[in-house]
């Protein structure tokens, strides 16, 4: 360093250059060193049967992914797990937004494995932004006693863009976690309205959770998402509330009497509880277990999961002609000269689409 006070003009006065300073850097570290090892498919699938965690998480995020060269080595990995899978309850939990469906979770995860042991895995989604494409991701903050045990795996997810309350990948999702001995599956959907169901279509029981004083009765009886429900549960059933749920789950066990019979030949049940509370916990769980007790004796049960099977074939035929239709060059490029037709009123939208489609279509 130059110090302009040992200049001629400044006599006397002398400063020192001092000693210099080491780089804060080590030398002797080499780049890259710490870089972790990617996994192969059969390290993952090895590790997954194992019941690692870690490589359980790895995996589900390979899942997410939406790179090509991910997407085919989470199609591998999913095939091998395939074979260890099936072997879970699974259970779909939704409700209106604030319904208190995280802290209901933490309640019923705790009360289930303290009842029945084996291992639980959480797969909460959360909402994307529509402008950000971001999630917050904090439904594992609501859940304190779960976040703590070991057997229970707690994996927040995107909806990225997806219908119906669930993320696009949380089927395989479920496969993942049934090869890694989790045979107890809760998917929380994100805050849903009447016709998002597509929930119903991956589990074996379907709880709604309702809060009182939030609709009449024609809300009751409206079609969707409270016609396909096994059981509805009114949550926040403590101290001044109570009578007001009491008098909700009337209203709901009133409304269920519109609905056509369900094919499992079930009568959905209504109850109360208090999530925060945990009041009324073990008779859910007592409502859920006879549910399954029920079509398991009936054939009902494995008749759902093939339906379901066949459902999510449909869907991902679909989603992969979505996905080429777009990633085609010929689309490419002309897609933003009809954008820029549609935008200018020299065509509709309905023709401009067509265009699309038949140039797709002869190219194939």
């Amino acid at each position: 360093m130059e110090h302009p006070e040992n200049n001629a003009e400044y006599k006397g006065l002398t400063v020192n250059s001092g000693v210099e300073q080491p780089s804060i850097i080590n030398p002797y570290l080499k780049r890259g060193r710490f870089k972790r090892r990617e996994l192969s498919a059969a390290d993952m699938v090895e590790g997954i049967i194992k019941g690692d965690v870690t490589v359980l998480s790895q995996a589900v995020t390979l899942v997410e992914s939406v790179k090509p060269d991910h997407q085919a080595k989470a199609q591998e990995v999913i095939e091998k797990c395939l074979p260890n899978s099936g072997n879970s309850i699974r259970i779909g939990i939704s409700g209106v937004p604030g319904a208190g469906k995280s802290t209901s979770i933490d309640q019923f995860g705790v009360h289930v494995l303290d009842r029945t042991g084996g291992k639980l895995a959480v797969l909460a989604i959360d909402p994307s932004s529509e402008r950000s494409k971001g999630s917050i991701l904090g439904d594992k903050t609501r859940m304190e006693k779960l976040a703590t045990r070991e057997d229970a795996f707690i994996r927040p997810s995107p909806t990225a863009g997806s219908l119906g309350g669930v993320a696009r990948k949380t089927r395989e999702t479920i496969i993942l976690c049934e090869a890694a001995g989790y045979d107890k599956i809760f998917v929380e959907t994100v805050g849903v309205g009447q016709s998002e169901t597509a929930c119903h279509s991956m589990v074996d029981f379907f709880l709604l959770i309702q809060l009182a004083g939030t609709g009449d009765e024609l809300q009751g009886i409206k079609r969707g998402i409270m016609e396909i429900s096994d059981g509805i549960v009114i949550n926040k059933c403590d101290g001044e509330n109570v009578d007001k749920c009491h008098l909700a789950a009337t209203s709901f066990r009133n409304a269920l009497h519109f609905f056509p019979k369900p094919d499992s030949g079930w009568t959905p049940k209504v109850l109360c509880y208090s999530g925060f509370y945990g009041l009324g916990i073990k008779e859910i769980w007592d409502m859920v277990y006879e549910y399954i007790s029920f079509v398991k004796d009936n054939g009902y049960f494995d008749y759902r999961r093939n339906e379901q099977s066949k459902y999510w074939m449909y869907e991902t035929i679909n989603e992969q002609l979505r996905n080429n239709f777009y990633n085609n060059q010929l689309i490419q490029q002309h897609l933003l000269d009809s954008e820029r037709t549609v935008l200018n009123g020299e065509k509709t939208s309905f023709m401009a689409a067509k265009d699309l489609l038949d140039i797709y279509f002869k190219g194939i």
